[in-house]
């Protein structure tokens, strides 16, 4: 395993289609516990391979607490097949935008479908964090930022910012 560098905004990877996933191989699963290691050695809760740089249709979550055990998961091709009309709204950060948290209003719970690390097909339903965290992960592989919510004078602030990033951030709130 090993820690990836993360890419950042305004880079234009970061805007691009991940690729579905047609077999499941030793690369696959290397890069799914690569992208646990990268996650968790930024205090992430959610990463997608294209914020490494990997146009794969591949993204890990965990949102358990410090006090819980971790549940880390792993999610290939998954896709959003089911969504509440009911919204709900999070602060939500994100490691290719750092120091910057937008409340973000999405659907409070969904439905995805998606492949295991085994290659079987799943369906989970979820709600809470993980519904918001596995929306917000799915939204990077389609090539879309928590920051395309925003208006254009805010997005360009926050890229500009981010742009000139010293050793010690500020915390950006939108």
């Amino acid at each position: 395993m090993s820690i990836k560098d993360i890419i950042t905004v305004p880079s234009e990877t970061l805007k691009k289609i991940s690729e579905p996933v047609e077999k499941i191989g030793i690369n696959e699963k290397k890069l799914i516990n690569d992208l646990f290691e990268t996650m968790y050695s930024s205090k992430g809760i959610g990463l997608a391979a294209v914020q490494v740089g990997i146009l794969k249709r591949i993204l890990v979550v965990d949102v358990s607490t410090k006090q819980e055990k971790k549940n880390p998961m792993s999610f290939i091709n998954p896709v959003i097949k089911n969504v509440s009309k009911e919204m709900s709204v999070y602060e939500e950060g994100c490691l290719s935008i750092p120091d910057t948290f937008i409340e973000i209003e999405r659907p409070k719970t969904c439905e995805v479908e998606y492949v295991n690390i085994n290659g079987k097909k799943e369906i989970i339903k979820c709600d809470g964090l993980l519904s918001t965290c596995l929306q917000h992960e799915i939204n990077h592989l389609d090539g879309k930022l928590i920051i395309d919510n925003l208006s254009k004078l805010k997005r360009d602030f926050i890229i500009k910012k981010i742009s000139k990033i010293k050793k010690n951030p500020d915390r950006i709130i939108v």
